[in-house]
């Protein structure tokens, strides 16, 4: 188990325990306050993520420190662990609401609007976290380009979250001052600031999935339609036997590999299970 199910899930996952997901949570004025102001000052993130170029160059003992630093704080505010779409749907069975806004990210890296980040919530109509996230007065939420917020059904939300899976983006939940969960995001490498800064800078922010992808080579057509939309280079083409092999090592476990596979080839494994992988988040 990752350290977050110890700590925030008695041993569980500690994404599927409802009390995380709490109204009662959002009681917490300083909570309020970082989400407030995070949504309200994009420009940090920006900041943010034009300054991981320049670290990158940094000598190693000044990243070392600061990947440091960095890690302890996302673990305490705003981290991000990858779910395979069973335990999105998961998810949804507990909790009451269900909206759908634009993502940060690509309103930073691509300037449009890209409505793949959803808020869930136990209470009715977004509840609190839609009430404050409605109450943020951003150019983010109000511009010109804004569709604001979405409410939805969720056999409409698993219904998306299986668009994005073919279109390659990898679901994370996402804390808001940990243990608080607000928000499921669908990511990728080249517009996600936080899977970006995780997998190409080491900065962790978003951490691995309780599973790892296996293939089952019998089955494996050796298509490599996989390794297309593996978002974290796990996957790669035996030409001695021409079937993708998966390195547990890397592998995140999002699953989406699995949502082009038209052979069924490969299913998700408990991570506890492969010794290479069960210490690695």
């Amino acid at each position: 188990m990752c350290e977050f199910c110890m700590k925030h899930g008695e041993g569980k996952k500690w994404y599927l325990e409802a009390k995380n997901y709490s109204e009662d949570l959002l009681s917490d004025i300083r909570r309020r306050k970082f989400i407030d102001e995070f949504f309200s000052e994009i420009d940090k993130v920006k900041t943010f993520a034009e300054q991981m170029e320049k670290f990158d160059k940094a000598p190693w003992l000044i990243k070392r420190f600061v990947r440091w630093r960095l890690s302890r704080y996302f673990r305490k505010n705003h981290h991000g662990q990858v779910v395979p779409i069973e335990d999105v749907e998961k998810i949804f069975e507990f909790t009451n609401s269900i909206i759908r806004t634009s993502c940060i990210c690509r309103h930073i890296t691509n300037g449009k609007e890209k409505r793949c980040c959803y808020g869930v919530s136990m209470g009715l109509n977004g509840g609190k976290f839609g009430a404050i996230l409605s109450g943020i007065d951003s150019s983010f939420f109000c511009g010109p380009d804004s569709k604001g917020f979405e409410t939805l059904s969720k056999e409409e939300a698993l219904a998306l979250f299986n668009e994005h899976e073919r279109e390659g983006l990898c679901h994370s939940v996402w804390t808001w001052v940990s243990p608080f969960i607000g928000a499921i995001c669908n990511c990728d490498r080249p517009d996600c600031v936080a899977m970006k800064s995780t997998v190409t800078f080491d900065i962790p922010s978003m951490y691995r999935a309780e599973y790892v992808a296996e293939t089952s080579l019998d089955q494996c057509s050796g298509c490599r339609q996989c390794m297309r939309v593996c978002q974290f280079g796990a996957i790669s083409y035996s030409a001695g036997s021409k079937k993708a092999v998966i390195d547990s090592r890397r592998c995140y476990g999002c699953g989406i590999c699995r949502a082009v596979c038209e052979k069924d080839a490969i299913h998700l494994g408990d991570r506890q299970k492969v010794p290479v992988a069960a210490k690695l988040w």
